[in-house]
């Protein structure tokens, strides 16, 4: 039997006239008649609060204003096509239209991901910038084998660097290279050890005096850390927030973090001679600026989108839940 799907607002008088007209058509044409009332659900309102009443016969959408004489066209049509596909034994269509009347685990579990994904994806971000400060806490209080498994974990996502990464529980949050110039610090090369050795500066996790290095560096710590400050905010602004356009992100994201960070490359690369390219070592604070801008801009630039697709997604699963709630009875 086709279904015919009324999405409709309570007081409407077309909405009102739309479902007379269904109702007196309905024995002509033998349809199941599924009513969802937009106000139940704010993406409803958002897409359809305009187009009420809006009816789904098959292929077909009809939109405000809508009368029998159009309805009337529309169910013959969508019952012919589905005689049609009945008649030559599809067996797509007959999966579909089983998978249309059925709730499967997958459909509930993304029914409940579309309202609740910006929960699951802060307490993610939450978990990954969180874990590298557990780390140093874990070596302070002696726990020294889980913080080395956070350590270890975390090793191949970012470089670890002692000279670029903040340290908990020192005398210092931080001991930046000779290079960086960074006024009133005391340098790596100072307190820890020789600023050329990369492998040494990778696995030096700290001590009591230092203090303890955080799991990722200083711009991951950004990077990550504005994205979860993103996030949260964009949690509740959400139906607001707009993307900015591309241009806005490669400028501002982008390109500030890759200048800053490709530049100091050659001053990394022991072993051979590149005195004729300028040798420079970035700052705590512009690795925190530039890791910020990006993380900030990326997340700006991608919830939106996310949300534009959960909010399609849910529309589906509202109106399989309508159909599968109000034809669950034997017809």
């Amino acid at each position: 039997m086709l279904t015919v799907t009324l999405y409709m607002r309570p007081g409407s008088a077309e909405c009102d006239q739309a479902r007379m007209d269904l109702d007196a058509l309905q024995p002509l044409f033998q349809f199941q008649l599924v009513v969802v009332n937009i106000e139940t659900d704010p993406v409803l309102i958002e897409k359809l609060q305009a187009l009420v009443p809006v009816i789904d016969c098959g292929p077909f959408r009809l939109k405000a204003p809508v009368d029998r004489k159009m309805l009337q066209v529309a169910l013959g049509a969508a019952n012919d096509r589905q005689r049609q596909l009945e008649a030559v034994g599809d067996p797509g269509y007959k999966k579909r239209l089983e998978r249309g009347h059925t709730m499967s685990d997958s459909d509930r579990f993304s029914y409940w991901f579309t309202q609740h994904y910006m929960m699951v994806l802060n307490l993610i971000v939450f978990l990954y910038v969180g874990l590298p400060f557990l780390a140093p806490i874990l070596m302070k209080v002696g726990a020294t084998a889980p913080a080395r498994v956070i350590y270890t974990i975390y090793s191949p996502l970012c470089h670890e660097l002692a000279f670029r990464s903040w340290f908990l529980f020192g005398e210092q949050a931080a001991y930046p290279r000779t290079l960086a110039g960074v006024p009133g610090l005391l340098t790596y090369q100072q307190a820890i050890g020789d600023e050329t050795d990369i492998a040494a500066a990778r696995s030096f996790l700290g001590n009591e005096l230092i203090g303890y290095k955080v799991a990722i560096c200083q711009r991951c710590v950004a990077i990550y850390g504005s994205i979860l400050l993103f996030g949260l905010f964009f949690s509740f602004t959400k139906k607001w927030v707009k993307s900015p356009p591309w241009y806005v992100w490669l400028i501002i994201g982008i390109l500030p973090i890759a200048i800053d960070g490709f530049s100091q490359l050659p001053s990394l690369m022991t072993g051979i001679n590149l005195s004729w390219l300028p040798m420079r070592e970035s700052t705590p604070f512009l690795r925190t600026l530039t890791g910020f801008l990006f993380g900030i801009t990326t997340a700006w630039y991608g919830y939106p989108y996310i949300e534009e697709s959960m909010r399609d997604t849910r529309r589906i699963l509202t109106h399989k839940i309508a159909v599968v709630k109000q034809t669950a009875a034997p017809q």
